[in-house]
Order: structure tokens, then C-alpha cells, then sequence
């Protein structure tokens, strides 16, 4: 796969996402950034989500992760479905009857002034990182696929990819994002399928679920050790309260939501939704197998985040594979980068600077293109932060054991909410908030150490765990 190629492919792609720009984004305004106007159709939304939620460190990690763990991912799959339910029916009742754009405003009606910005700070702060994260890993693969041909420099890569981001959604916002979402989840699931095929193909496998079935890496549920990271109940509850924060709670996923035309719209977006991705992750971890399959036959040195990507572009599978893979990689991340980009600048406009309070609309649209850009170099550091501090361990790990402990304050805050009627000491929450991660860190530690029990991704409830009884703790009498 010569640069030249892969130069040609971003060129056509980006072209076809700043065309979308344009047409979504006349007349836009704050109403059309933000909310889109709440008229985007159900089905778009449900789509486009689906490439969001997967991101290109999905893309990339959970093929890679089969040859250790097997096919163990789908027990935290389907824990989803569970925390999708909640979102559908709990959360997204309240946000349509509250009228919020940002879902973070509802902390100040429900407790106060200093609970609504640490909730609003957790998530800048989560959402920052992940995205950097992600992004990373795509900054990596052009670096070594174009940029190093041309002698071009990391920190180049990474500002080149944030302004294209930045050019397609600097005017329509969530309005555009929610119909080049939509074709990036459909250039990255034709990648996937291509790359199923073109492997099974050459390995001469004739009924790819009957190959999978049979595999030795097809194990699934895990139920043997409850001291494991893959225990099967660990993952499955983790999967559930994962999917409440880093969907219910989230500012990112639930902006794409609250744009459908009412509630009844929107649920019907999760429940469709809910069962695509279903599908798509079990999809993800078969090509798992063929890619593990595919490199020990061929003598492939490729594990973890590097198995796709090598056997993908300098395999024997073909020109074709190797372009669609990149197309899928890119469409994969920049689905879920977009919106990231697009939701920070909501939440820090709305939630710190409280710009919807201010009377003029045009000072309101000029604070939100400043905060565009900040974010935009925000994101940069970021990723070039990163660059000296992820080595060996699992993208897609790394990412949801973070989220464990900053999105752990949000499930307590907002359990504690939903779940009592009690009030709180509003002055005490930021405290809360900061010592129950690292109370968490402290339990998840030691309990590794010397009782030789791993908490895994199952630190989100443990995080949230805390932060309830620390709310209960200082609760108002």
C-alpha cells in the first residue's frame, strides 16, 4: 500500500465530510451546534451511534484482544443491553421532560451550584482524555501508513487530524455530526465485512460461524474464578454500569439523543441501537479469531492493537483490504472524535461559562467558536502528551479502566439523585467527588495485592459505589 494511495483515499474522504458540512450548516446557529433544532430523524441518530460508541480504539483493540481473552468482550456486551435499558427508560424520560442541553444541568436543579460543575469538570475531564486516547491510536497507524514517508513529524499528524475535525463541525455542529456519523458507521461496518471475507477467503473457510464456533477462542462466558479480571459476572455488571455512564451520563452519546424530534423518538433510537451494536461486537470478535487464526498460520509476529493493522496492510490480503481497513479505521475514530469535540464545547460553554444565561446571541455563537478552537488545541496536547506514556497494555483497557474512576463520581451523584429524595451539603460534593477515586485506586490496589482479587472494569461501581455513601454521609438533614 503505497502513501500516495492512502493520501488520495483522506483527500476523497475528508472532501465528502466537508460537503455534508456545508449542507447541514447553512443557517446554522448555538440552537443548530447544540441541538440541531430537534429534528434529526430517529434512525439517522441510531446509525451514526453506533459507529460513535465503537470508536477506532474498538476498531482496532477488540480483534486484538480475542488472542488473550478470548471472546470474554461479549460478557461486557451484553451487560450493555441491560444499561442501555436504563438509559431508554429512566434517563431519557428525564432529559426530555427537563428540556436540557447539556444533561449536566440537571445536578443544579437536583442539588446545587457546586455538584453542577463537578459533574460538568468529571465529564470535560473523561471526555478529554478518551478522546485523545482514541485519536491516538489513529495518529499512530497515518504515522507509520503516510506521514513517515514524508518525513512529517508526529505533532504535525496529530494538529492535521483535530482541524479536520474542526472544519466539518465548526459551524452545523451536532447537526452535521449527526449525518457524517452516519456514513462513517457505514464505511467502517463494509470495512469490517470486507476484511471477514477476505481472510476467511484466503484461509479457505467456507461457513465463517461454524469456524468461529469451533475455534479454541471462541470461549465466551467465564464463569470458573471470581478473583478474574473476566469473571463473568464482573464484566457483565461492569458492562451495564459502563454503558449508563459512558452513554446515560455522558454529554457526547446523550446530545445525539436529545436532537431526536421527542422521547418517544429517542427510544425508540436506543432500543434499535441496543441490538445493531450487539450484532457489530459480536462481528468484531469473530474477525478476532480469523485475524489470530491468520497470523499464526502464516508466521505473523502481531498481537493486541497491532494485529489488525499489520495483517490488514502488509499481509498478503490485497490492495482492497488494506484500503478498506484504513477507510474503517478513520470513519471509526473520527465518528466518535467529532462528536467529543462537539460535546466538550457544548458542556464547557453551557455548563462553566453558562452562555445560554447571556442576552445577545451573537456574543453567545462568538464565546462558542472561541471554545471550538481551545478544545481543539486542548485535544492536541492531549494526544502528544499521550505519545510518551501508552506502551504495552490493551487500548480499549486503559480506557475503560480510567473511565472507572472519572466517571465513577457521575453514577454516584446521579444514582443518589434518582434514587433518594435526600439533599446534600452541595459545598462538600467537589471533596466527595475527588477523594472516592482515589479510595478506589487505594481498595483496587490492595485487594490485587494481597487477596489476589481483580476488580477489573467492576472499579466504575466501586468508584460510584463510594461516592453514594459519601453523599449519604454528608447529607442535608
Amino acid at each position: 500500500m503505497q502513501p500516495l494511495h492512502i493520501l488520495l483515499l483522506i483527500v476523497a474522504y475528508f472532501s465528502v465530510l466537508i460537503f455534508i458540512s456545508y449542507i447541514t450548516g447553512k443557517s446554522a446557529n448555538n440552537q443548530t451546534f447544540f441541538k440541531a433544532n430537534n429534528s434529526s430523524p430517529w434512525y439517522l441518530v441510531a446509525f451514526g451511534m453506533i459507529g460513535a460508541s465503537l470508536s477506532g480504539v474498538t476498531f482496532i483493540s477488540v480483534p486484538g484482544w480475542v488472542e488473550a481473552q478470548s471472546m470474554s468482550y461479549m460478557q461486557m456486551v451484553l451487560g450493555y443491553v441491560v444499561g442501555y435499558a436504563v438509559i431508554g427508560l429512566v434517563l431519557l424520560p428525564l432529559y426530555y421532560q427537563l428540556n436540557l442541553t447539556s444533561i449536566y444541568s440537571y445536578l443544579e436543579d437536583r442539588f446545587g451550584r457546586y455538584s453542577y460543575k463537578t459533574g460538568a469538570t468529571f465529564f470535560l475531564i473523561s471526555r478529554t482524555i478518551g478522546a485523545a486516547f482514541r485519536l491516538f491510536l489513529v495518529a499512530n497507524v497515518l504515522q507509520l501508513l503516510l506521514f513517515d514517508a514524508y518525513g512529517i513529524p508526529f505533532w504535525v499528524t496529530v494538529s492535521i487530524t483535530i482541524l479536520l475535525i474542526w472544519l466539518y463541525t465548526f459551524k452545523g455542529g451536532i447537526k452535521t455530526i449527526v449525518w457524517t456519523d452516519t456514513l462513517q458507521t457505514l464505511f467502517m461496518l463494509i470495512a469490517v465485512g470486507v476484511c471477514i471475507y477476505t481472510i476467511s477467503n484466503e484461509m479457505q473457510i467456507s461457513n465463517i460461524f461454524s469456524y468461529v464456533a469451533d475455534s479454541d477462542l471462541s470461549k465466551t462466558f467465564f464463569f470458573d474464578d471470581p478473583n478474574a479480571g473476566n469473571y463473568f459476572w464482573k464484566q457483565f455488571l461492569s458492562g451495564a454500569f459502563i454503558a449508563v455512564v459512558m452513554t446515560g451520563l455522558d454529554q457526547d452519546m446523550m446530545q445525539k439523543n436529545l436532537t431526536c424530534r421527542n422521547l418517544k423518538d429517542a427510544q425508540k433510537n436506543m432500543f434499535w441501537f441496543t441490538i445493531v451494536l450487539v450484532i457489530v461486537n459480536f462481528f468484531f470478535l469473530a474477525l478476532g479469531v480469523l485475524l489470530t487464526d491468520y497470523a499464526q498460520r502464516n508466521g505473523i509476529d502481531a498481537h493486541k492493537d497491532e494485529l489488525f493493522p499489520i495483517i490488514a496492510t502488509k499481509g498478503t490480503l490485497g490492495l482492497a483490504t488494506a484500503m478498506f481497513f484504513l477507510l474503517g479505521l478513520i470513519a471509526a475514530a473520527y465518528s466518535s472524535a467529532d462528536s467529543a469535540l462537539t460535546s466538550l464545547t457544548t458542556s464547557f460553554s453551557i455548563d462553566i461559562l453558562e452562555i445560554d444565561k447571556r442576552k445577545e446571541k451573537k456574543e453567545q455563537e462568538k464565546i462558542r467558536k472561541k471554545i471550538h478552537i481551545l478544545f481543539s488545541f486542548v485535544l492536541i496536547a492531549t494526544i502528544l502528551i499521550f505519545k510518551y506514556f501508552i506502551a504495552d497494555a490493551s487500548v480499549i483497557a486503559k480506557i475503560f479502566t480510567f473511565a472507572g474512576y472519572t466517571y465513577g463520581p457521575l453514577l454516584g451523584l446521579y444514582a443518589f439523585g434518582l434514587f433518594t429524595k435526600l439533599q446534600v451539603k452541595d459545598k462538600i460534593v467537589p471533596y466527595i467527588c475527588l477523594i472516592a477515586p482515589i479510595l478506589t485506586y487505594v481498595i483496587s490496589f490492595y485487594s490485587k495485592e494481597k487477596l489476589g482479587f481483580d476488580f477489573g472494569f467492576f472499579v466504575l461501581v466501586l468508584n460510584g459505589a463510594l461516592t453514594f455513601i459519601g453523599l449519604l454521609l454528608f447529607k442535608r438533614k
